[in-house]
């Protein structure tokens, strides 16, 4: 029996996008800012972004918790580096 989804809502843009982003274990957030920006720009486009970034392995505490702040994510500032790195990647 096929398993019925809930409607993400009116704010998701693309819900097959987001669906499948949500599957592939991306957060609610994620899954939403990467399906409205598909919606907006074209798939093609938004999945040939990236590689510009510098590895999370490779910076520092303080870097990563810049980008933290950034993101809002809490507890950062008592995070090790690899709290911080999992932190990042699964916001």
């Amino acid at each position: 029996m096929a398993e019925k989804r809930k409607d993400p809502g009116p704010s998701v843009k693309d819900a097959e996008v987001y669906e499948a982003l949500r599957d592939d274990g991306a957060s609610k957030e994620k899954a939403a800012r990467i399906a409205n920006a598909s919606a907006a720009e074209g798939r093609s486009k938004v999945g040939h972004r990236g590689g510009e970034a510098q590895d999370y392995e490779d910076r520092t505490v303080e870097e990563l918790r810049e980008r933290a702040a950034e993101l809002d994510i809490e507890g950062r500032s008592s995070m090790s580096k690899d709290e911080l790195i999992d932190a990042l990647r699964n916001h």
